[in-house]
């Protein structure tokens, strides 16, 4: 027996992260259900919702994180899931089935990540507060709570409207707030897009990260993510699996069954760990400043005798403090940081391996074979395929 094909409408900005990823879980839902939909995807819906019963069709999944869709999609006569952040007061959920990102769950996560790390101050970088960002506000508060049952104080700054007119200001207040924590200290911003603004800051004041500074956001924005020198280190929210639930919600009421009544929490999917919190208890300046400079250039073929220009001690007296602190030489700390490179690009993309090999500042594809060889008995295709656990294209030409 084939169901009665009926017409969606999605109401999200396919033009950010987290709006994509939830359009993904719902696609996801449709192909392992038996859900018949005609999808619509509105290009332009800001201008049009208040004649959204015109083309609503039969059902709406929306993101109620914004108030003037969450108004229009409840003034509709059709069924409809919302989809957005999670409260702390139950009494602000709307009276429709719906799915949510667990944001005390998420700002946890970052916070748990940074203890790991052996942090203990803590700051958060929020967003001023505004009714179409309620979920901002939800993630301030979950910070300050959580940092509070845990005996820590959590330094607060919300910033500023980003705006081209005021940015030379905003950036300047911000860098004024990062000057006056205490360090070392552990950030988490409520977005990826604040965090980049931390590490651009950090950059410009030569406030080191992650020696003085570990920064967190959320999102795992790829954008965000590669548009500082420093990799940022990010809580992945559950935007795909909130999307497949919302569908998976819609789907039941069509088909004549009541949603869920309750709010469905999703919780994160992890934390993508990168350079912002490779964080390591060093109390040394003159190693912190080594460390810095090596994270920064080891992968444009940087020698020793770079690092201490940059410092400006010798190096007999570099090599002293950094077997106190590191418990190996300045050059072992280079290859480990050409090594650590090498590998994450092996396991988490598809470039070719002699691509690789010159992006992590090896002479050669050989040498970087016999690096791998020495320390993991693998060579590089080996490595990649035990990580990604099957074999790629370049690596099948090369068996081939």
């Amino acid at each position: 027996m084939f169901e009665k094909k009926h017409s969606i409408t999605l109401l999200f900005n396919a033009s950010k992260v987290y709006d994509r990823n939830v359009i993904e879980g719902i696609g996801s839902y449709l192909q392992t259900s038996k859900a018949d939909w005609d999808l619509y995807l509105e290009e332009d819906f800001m201008a049009r919702l208040e004649h959204l019963d015109d083309w609503g069709g039969d059902g709406i999944i929306a993101d109620f994180d914004d108030p003037q869709i969450q108004a229009a999609s409840l003034k509709t006569k059709v069924p409809v899931v919302g989809v957005g952040g999670s409260y702390s007061n139950e009494s602000d959920y709307p009276d429709v089935p719906y799915v949510a990102t667990d944001n005390y769950a998420l700002v946890n996560e970052a916070y748990q990540h940074l203890r790991q790390k052996g942090i203990e101050r803590f700051a958060f970088y929020g967003a001023p507060i505004d009714e179409s960002q309620r979920w901002a506000q939800e993630r301030e508060n979950a910070m300050l709570k959580i940092t509070e049952a845990e005996g820590y104080e959590c330094h607060v700054y919300r910033g500023h409207p980003v705006r081209p007119e005021t940015w030379q200001y905003s950036i300047r207040r911000l860098a004024d707030w990062l000057q006056s924590l205490p360090t070392p200290i552990g950030i988490v911003a409520v977005t990826d897009a604040r965090a980049r603004h931390l590490l651009q800051v950090c950059d410009h004041i030569g406030m080191l990260i992650p020696e003085k500074v570990c920064v967190i956001g959320i999102d795992d924005d790829d954008i965000a993510r590669f548009l500082s020198r420093v990799s940022l280190s990010s809580v992945t929210q559950g935007c795909f699996e909130m999307g497949f639930q919302a569908a998976k919600q819609l789907h039941k009421i069509l088909n004549g069954r009541k949603g869920t009544q309750k709010p469905i929490l999703v919780p994160p999917a992890g934390v993508a760990e990168r350079q912002s919190t490779d964080f390591k208890a060093i109390k040394d300046p003159h190693v912190m400043q080594a460390m810095h400079f090596i994270r920064q250039n080891a992968c444009r073929g940087i020698k020793v005798d770079q690092v201490l220009d940059y410092v400006g001690i010798s190096r007999s007296n570099l090599e002293h403090r950094f077997k106190e602190e590191r418990g190996h030489s300045i050059h072992n700390e280079i290859h480990n940081e050409k090594l650590k490179k090498a590998c994450n690009l092996l396991k988490q993309t598809d470039q070719p391996t002699a691509t690789i090999a010159s992006i992590c500042g090896y002479p050669s594809l050989q040498y970087m074979y016999a690096v791998f060889k020495k320390h993991f008995n693998k060579t590089p295709r080996e490595y990649r395929d035990e990580a990604k656990g099957y074999e790629s294209e370049e690596d099948a030409r090369e068996s081939a």
